[in-house]
């Protein structure tokens, strides 16, 4: 009987999984919602947020974005920083200079600027907040450009240059940056 044992349980585990293909539970890593039988296997962040020192001229509370290094630093007291992966502009679509967080959203609504839909008609002309919603759980608004600081589902981008010109950011982190920074904060991005 022992024996049997492991089959029986795993036999359990499919059923239950199979009865609930629609359910949704939470990623023990990121603690983000997945739904049961499409996407089972946890993400991890590919690249982790970390203290490190930093030797720049730019005051505590500055978001620092090098799109070189696909990294954004917040900058905090004593020449340290913290240090985040992030996805950058693409080819063509990469820029540089100095804005300010003038919004911030939690689980912001998407509607994809006219010049993207241009490129993109495939694309949904508006999607309500949530986690399938390529803004992901906060969105830090620049100025009044298109840009933003925003978070992003798919762990397989950060680190790369992938976006139209956002700044993507896992989901935890997004949201531990969304907590630490206030609107009028400056960002920086370096080319």
């Amino acid at each position: 009987m022992l024996r049997l044992l492991p089959i029986l349980m795993s036999a359990v585990i499919t059923a239950a999984a199979a009865s609930s293909a629609h359910a949704v539970a939470l990623d023990p890593l990121t603690g983000q919602p997945y739904h049961i039988g499409e996407d089972v296997q946890p993400r991890a962040n590919p690249i982790k947020r970390e203290v490190v020192a930093f030797a720049g001229k730019y005051a505590p509370g500055t978001i620092v974005v090098s799109t070189a290094e696909r990294r954004m630093y917040l900058v905090m007291e004593d020449g340290k920083a913290l240090r985040y992966g992030v996805g950058v502009g693409r080819p063509g679509f990469e820029w540089g200079g100095s804005l300010n967080v003038t919004q911030k959203r939690e689980w912001p609504d998407w509607r994809p600027p006219a010049e993207m839909l241009q490129r993109r008609p495939d694309l949904p002309r508006y999607m309500k907040g949530g986690p399938e919603n390529p803004l992901g759980a906060r969105a830090l608004y620049l100025g009044s450009t298109l840009y933003r600081i925003h978070g992003s589902n798919e762990p397989e981008t950060i680190g790369q240059a992938v976006s139209s010109g956002c700044i993507r950011m896992m989901n935890e982190d997004v949201v531990d940056l969304y907590e630490r920074v206030k609107i009028g904060a400056r960002v920086v991005v370096l080319r």
